[in-house]
């Protein structure tokens, strides 16, 4: 083989291990095999670049925005993503996930992870069997207490169904920074599997006890609000991207942010929400490559408090 058939060759391998659709500088895909982290409990991996749904995905009835977010989930699927996350509290998001994984390809990896939102033990059966339909999937992967909602009743439930194989793995959630006490507790007593809170450079109140109790338990985590609800972009912006952010494959903010949230040992996960296809493979992007190390981490802190 000649000298541009391997480079051609050694291309193609590169694209289809970012999926296609992972972008660097100037375009070019970025090579190598996507990062992904071990859910403790079982060792399956997943990729450390998900996708959240909240707001974004609220858009039953629009047709141009409906087709944009096909493009988001195309693009999300094309440079490896698996976990999705959603939950009945997000208007019609479950309806729409449905309707367009169908529409979608390079869907077969699709990790359904979603929440059960609602008071007692009947209403919370049938609130997730709907998110089952709504999602047209034939079982969840991950089912998730919302922000805590009855939770001694819902995870009685969810043992019973997951021993059942109707769901595989069992979590809680919070958000906002609410009762991170009495998901310490339930962290530390309850049969869950997952857990899900807030982490990002602006907020790091889950490193003093939420991310090392996850660690020492074998709980797999997932990252909510990684850009804190748009305030990191905003904190950002006219500023440039610092040079040594090339040295961990940072092209832009949103991989500088998720970069530092999925480099933490007991992160699995993070879940950004987008609307755009765009915005999509640079999210993706954040999962390719090096991670910052120890003192990278401790850099990007004080580069970020300092702006």
């Amino acid at each position: 083989m000649g000298e541009t058939g391997f480079r051609r060759r050694t291309f193609l391998k590169w694209l289809a291990a970012a999926g296609g659709g992972v972008l660097g500088r100037n375009g070019w895909a970025v090579p190598g095999e996507a990062i992904t982290r071990a859910i403790p409990k079982t060792g399956e991996r997943l990729p450390v670049i998900g996708l959240g749904t909240w707001v974004t995905f609220d858009v039953t009835g629009d047709p141009d925005a409906l087709a944009a977010r096909r493009q988001v989930l195309q693009a999300f699927f094309d440079a490896g993503g698996a976990l999705i996350d959603s939950s009945p509290m997000y208007g019609s998001a479950e309806l729409v996930l449905g309707q367009l994984l169908k529409q979608v390809g390079n869907r077969s990896r699709l990790f359904a992870a979603t929440k059960v939102w609602t008071p007692g033990k009947t209403l919370g059966i049938r609130q997730m069997e709907r998110s089952r339909e709504f999602w047209g999937v034939p079982r969840l992967d991950l089912m998730q207490i919302h922000n805590l909602l009855d939770w001694e009743t819902h995870l009685d439930t969810l043992q019973t169904m997951k021993a059942e194989g109707r769901i595989r793995y069992i979590g809680i959630t919070t958000s906002h920074g609410r009762r991170h006490e009495e998901m310490e507790q339930i962290m530390a007593s309850k049969p869950i599997d997952f857990v899900q809170f807030s982490y990002n450079l602006a907020d790091r109140e889950a490193e003093r006890r939420l991310l090392p109790l996850a660690a020492e338990r074998k709980l797999a985590v997932i990252v909510n609000r990684p850009f804190q609800h748009g305030d990191l972009f905003r904190a950002v912006r006219g500023k440039p991207l610092p040079v040594w952010a090339g040295e961990i494959g940072c092209d832009n903010w949103a991989q500088f942010f998720l970069k530092f949230i999925v480099s933490h040992p007991a992160v699995t996960c993070a879940i950004p929400a987008t609307s755009k296809a765009a915005h999509m493979k640079e999210n993706m992007g954040a999962g390719y490559g090096r991670l910052p190390d120890a003192e990278m981490r401790k850099r990007m802190v004080k580069y970020f408090e300092g702006l």
